[in-house]
């Protein structure tokens, strides 16, 4: 990744994170609108067509935009508020202006402060890489792990 960064155009590194962004952006919303639809298929569909549901929807329609736009400047919570956007069917006209305006937002923060920051803390060492992998896996076996127990060790008894 540093050499990525060091190597190449400012505007190039930019425009890399911002389709990188919006490819990331959109597959989770298309991901969230299968799920929706798969879920029109299954015991859940009754619950899917509540009032509550479609009153989201138009919440998600009318205020959805600027929510994910702004949701690029988080870090984890962006993922969730793409999905949920597919998942409650917010139009497409509406989505896809406010996605490139987060992946502007996402990339101009990761082509300065996000380069700066990795080059700081690495030194431009790629073995870095490595270790914030491993540390990735760690973290999620150990919790897939410790839910898997957690739901074989039984409750207290009444």
């Amino acid at each position: 990744m540093t050499e990525f960064v060091d190597e190449w155009p400012v505007w190039a590194v930019f425009g890399a994170f911002w389709v990188i962004a919006m490819l990331r952006s959109n597959g989770t919303y298309w991901a969230g609108r299968g799920l929706r639809a798969g879920g029109a298929h299954t015991r859940m569909a009754s619950h899917l067509d509540r009032p509550a549901v479609v009153r989201t929807e138009g919440l998600v329609d009318r205020w959805g935009a600027p929510v994910v736009a702004l949701s690029f400047l988080t870090v984890g919570v962006q993922t969730l508020i793409n999905a949920a956007a597919g998942a409650l069917r917010m139009p497409l006209p509406h989505y896809v202006p406010a996605t490139a305006v987060g992946s502007l937002l996402w990339a101009t923060l990761y082509t300065s402060v996000g380069a700066a920051l990795w080059q700081a803390i690495t030194g431009g060492a790629w073995w870095w890489l490595l270790v914030i992998a491993a540390a990735v896996a760690i973290v999620a076996v150990s919790t897939r792990v410790l839910s898997r127990a957690a739901v074989r060790r039984p409750g207290p008894t009444p």
